[in-house]
């Protein structure tokens, strides 16, 4: 009966795709909705997108293991992201009327620049997009009780996100994101309220984290913790901003304004509410330890989908689940689509034909197949990182160090340094991606002064300046 509540869940879903497609006529409706989304809709998109797999189930499995400061890169970095764009990205962005973020790299710099860091982007969008896949097969293989195994509920899953991203794009991620935001937030809100009744309320349960130390968040005052915790927090907190998917929510505002507000009010919602899942997973303490013993010890991504099986009503369960598809069907298909619009339009394009010979019609279907074609590729890398173990919220956390590396100092400086130029673009790109990447393969994890990604966003900076400098000092 609760497997077949979901199906029908995953039907209405699709649904809603299905519509928004009808209100796509040409690229740039795909693509940004037509630039007519008002702030309550963007701000659900936005927090709807970034509240995914591992913020229920990957980021509470951490809490559980580690500690509070185990979460220094989400939800402290991610939503230090959403709040960062919409008070300094947004507007300016918004004003140059672009399609994709890697559309800024080619008016700033040039057409090197938008190819590199668009690859970078794409590439991002591996472990993001996986990880929401990797929990839908989760999600399946827990439901079915085992008769659909992880890696058969991963091709499902992948299926039903493809089936309505292809067609609606960017309406239909904003109409099903809307109403998934909805099922988020009453369904976890409405859990919590059961699950407080089983603790004897919220305080009994923070109580007990906090007599077991897991509110520990600041480092040791050692340089290398200070840099390890400033590495976790600016790896999403910086990384993730050079990125399509919150670029294109705020592009897709009716003005500019929304852009801005609709972002930062996303990113605040998302912070505060991320904070449910944890008290959810943390009560197993309370309601369970003997359910906490086994799934620590297997796998601690499925403690709170078996809490909730194992002792809500099914009335509860079929909330609880509903609004653990919304969570991540919402995630999938806004960061399916943003890695997909950026190969189509910053990458291949240059490849196969001139920019101007592309027509709208032809770059809609291109978009098209390409979503398609990244879909098979995510789902593949999903598959590959279920047999490495690879957690959720780390599969998560990688994601944004080539983004951090390649994209955010050209971004930044572009931006806000006059000086900026093409040349210290190169630079920052090259010499951050010759440190990163020898220190990411070779250097044993752990091991060193700092973290590959940090060293590699400090030569970033040290590259822009010097290269942004040198035409000044020839001139002398």
């Amino acid at each position: 009966m609760l497997l077949g509540f979901v199906i029908l869940y995953l039907v209405i879903s699709i649904g809603i795709g299905m519509y928004a497609a009808t209100k796509v006529h040409n690229a740039r409706d795909y693509i940004s909705a037509g630039r007519a989304l008002p702030i309550y809709i963007v701000m659900a998109m936005v927090f709807a997108t970034w509240f995914g797999a591992e913020t229920v189930l990957g980021i509470p499995a951490t809490f559980m293991e580690e500690d509070l400061a185990g979460l220094i890169s989400d939800p402290f970095g991610a939503s230090l992201c959403l709040i960062l764009f919409g008070l300094f990205f947004a507007r300016k962005l918004y004003r140059m009327n672009l399609l994709t973020i890697a559309d800024y790299y080619r008016e700033r710099y040039d057409n090197r620049v938008e190819l590199i860091t668009g690859i970078a982007i794409v590439l991002s969008y591996l472990g993001w997009v996986s990880a929401q896949i990797t929990a839908l097969g989760l999600v399946f293989n827990v439901l079915s009780d085992g008769q659909i195994t992880q890696a058969q509920g991963i091709l499902i899953g992948a299926a039903v996100v493809l089936m309505y991203t292809l067609y609606g794009g960017m309406w239909s991620v904003a109409l099903t994101t809307f109403f998934q935001m909805i099922v988020i937030v009453l369904g976890l809100l409405y859990i919590a309220w059961l699950v407080s009744d089983l603790t004897g309320g919220v305080m009994p349960v923070i109580e007990h984290a906090a007599a077991n130390e897991k509110f520990h968040f600041w480092p040791e005052l050692n340089t290398v913790a200070l840099i390890a915790f400033i590495s976790g927090l600016i790896t999403m907190g910086f990384g993730s901003i050079p990125q399509q998917d919150v670029f294109q929510r705020a592009n897709a505002s009716k003005n500019e304004n929304v852009a801005v507000w609709g972002t930062v009010l996303g990113g605040v919602a998302y912070f505060l509410f991320a904070a449910v899942p944890l008290f959810l997973a943390y009560s197993a303490n309370l309601i369970d330890p003997a359910l906490v013993t086994r799934w620590l010890a297997e796998d601690s991504q499925k403690l709170l989908p078996e809490l909730v099986r194992g002792h809500l009503p099914l009335f509860a369960q079929v909330v609880f689940y509903g609004a653990l598809l919304s969570v991540i069907m919402s995630t999938a298909s806004g960061t399916l689509l943003a890695p997909s619009v950026t190969l189509s339009e910053n990458v291949l394009k240059r490849f196969f034909t001139h920019r101007k010979h592309l027509s709208d019609k032809k770059l809609l279907q291109t978009t098209r197949w390409i979503v398609g074609i990244f879909a098979v590729c995510v789902t593949l890398y999903a598959l590959w990182a279920l047999g490495e173990e690879t957690g959720i919220h780390q599969m998560v956390e990688n994601a944004y160090k080539v983004t951090l590396v390649v994209a955010f100092v050209p971004l930044v400086a572009g931006l806000y340094w006059r000086r900026a130029n093409t040349l210290g673009a190169y630079l920052a790109i090259g010499l951050g991606l010759l440190t990163w990447i020898p220190m990411e393969l070779w250097l044993p994890e752990g091991e060193g002064l700092m973290p590959p990604q940090f060293a590699g966003f400090l030569m970033a900076g040290v590259g822009m300046i010097a290269g942004s400098l040198i035409p000044a000092q020839r001139r002398i």
